[in-house]
């Protein structure tokens, strides 16, 4: 256990232990994401997975999260805050509205800046992502050296209560469920295609990753949207990620292969994505975007409504 400025408060502060803990945090994130009236101000609970079964596992090669996660607990071991790593030098701060203080985010900050850092030639780094409406914490930023970068998150939202239009798909294309594991390597090859237009087919490693894609405890093959060519081949993909708990979803991640482009293929495959949330019972569906081509995407199919998650960066 590590002394924390929030033992005034209450708090004890400690690492990740355990597979427990992740259990703990999941039901922890939908509580948060509840009490901030189903907003972005923390992870939703897809990103959590996500990033546990595809970023650190697949892209870090990362299996344990023991220095990746911190919590905050009050006197009854519930948790009211933490903090977690996501790729080098990156760190995202997850706090209870009901429990939200400068003390407690200048020392999730402090916490961050001792282990989540990267550094290059002696040189640390971190950064560190806000809502750009949050003038408390980026007030703390800028007191404590850092200062805001570019390229913000725009995070969609939609609510489901409404009509969903119909859209066009081009003549021969199919929108459907991605099939049994024999379609992965063309699921897998689309998402090198779309994500990794410039580089040499060479560096392309395979499809088993996805695997690790459907384990996550949300997956389900019903809402794993594919664009399937005239000849078979995938052609875009669009993977949706429901929790029946906050009746949400997050689109996570949306791509069509560049020769593909311009079809309407990734609004046709998202609003497809939309008719099966509402019959499923989902209020309010969100997808982040970071490109001008994305956004202008995610304002067409699901919404030009967003909040911005600014990113602020330090160096020491």
């Amino acid at each position: 256990m590590i002394r924390s400025v929030g033992d005034e408060m209450g708090f004890k502060i400690r690492r990740y232990e355990c597979e427990e803990d992740y259990w703990k945090l999941r039901e922890f994130l939908r509580e948060v994401f509840k009490a901030n009236g189903l907003r972005e101000y923390s992870w939703h609970l897809a990103r959590l997975d996500y990033w546990r079964w595809h970023v650190m596992e697949n892209c870090l090669k990362i299996d344990s999260l023991n220095d990746c996660i911190f919590f905050w607990e009050d006197s009854n071991d519930r948790i009211v805050a933490a903090v977690n790593r996501d790729g080098p030098g990156e760190t995202h701060l997850q706090v209870h509205p009901s429990f939200d203080c400068k003390e407690l985010e200048e020392e999730m900050l402090e916490i961050s800046e001792r282990h989540f850092f990267s550094e290059k030639d002696g040189l640390r780094s971190l950064w560190v992502f806000t809502d750009s409406q949050d003038k408390r914490r980026i007030g703390i930023l800028k007191r404590r050296g850092y200062s805001q970068g570019d390229w913000p998150e725009h995070q969609h939202r939609r609510d489901l209560s409404g009509q969903i239009a119909e859209v066009y798909i081009p003549e021969g294309f199919e929108i459907r469920s991605l099939g049994i594991e024999e379609e992965l390597p063309s699921r897998s090859w689309a998402s090198w295609r779309a994500f990794h237009p410039d580089e040499p087919d060479e560096k392309y490693k395979g499809w088993e990753w996805y695997l690790n894609i459907q384990k996550q405890p949300m997956y389900r093959r019903d809402l794993d949207i594919v664009a399937v060519a005239p000849d078979g081949e995938i052609a875009g993909f669009c993977t949706i990620w429901y929790d029946d708990v906050t009746r949400t979803a997050c689109y996570e991640p949306v791509g069509v292969m560049p020769e593909y482009h311009k079809r309407g293929l990734g609004k046709a495959m998202m609003t497809e994505g939309l008719h099966r949330l509402k019959r499923m019972g989902a209020v309010r569906v969100f997808v982040g975007g970071y490109s001008t081509a994305a956004n202008a995407l995610y304002d067409s199919a699901v919404s030009p409504v967003c909040d911005l998650n600014v990113p602020w960066l330090k160096k020491f």
